[in-house]
């Protein structure tokens, strides 16, 4: 016979709690895109803008 059609009742997998950010590191990601943020800034005008602009 084939269990194809036979209803399986099992507890629910428990879910994964998200983890809180903590302080330190909203301040390491604020930094590090604000760099990032003061880089594309300093690409854009190094290579891409028109010599106009200078």
């Amino acid at each position: 016979m084939s269990d194809d059609n036979i209803i399986k009742f099992q507890r629910p997998k428990p879910k994964r709690e998200l983890r809180a950010i903590t302080r330190a590191t909203r301040k390491v990601l604020t930094w590090l895109a604000i760099i990032v943020a003061v880089g594309l800034v300093w690409a854009y005008f190094q290579f891409i803008s028109p010599p106009s602009l200078t």
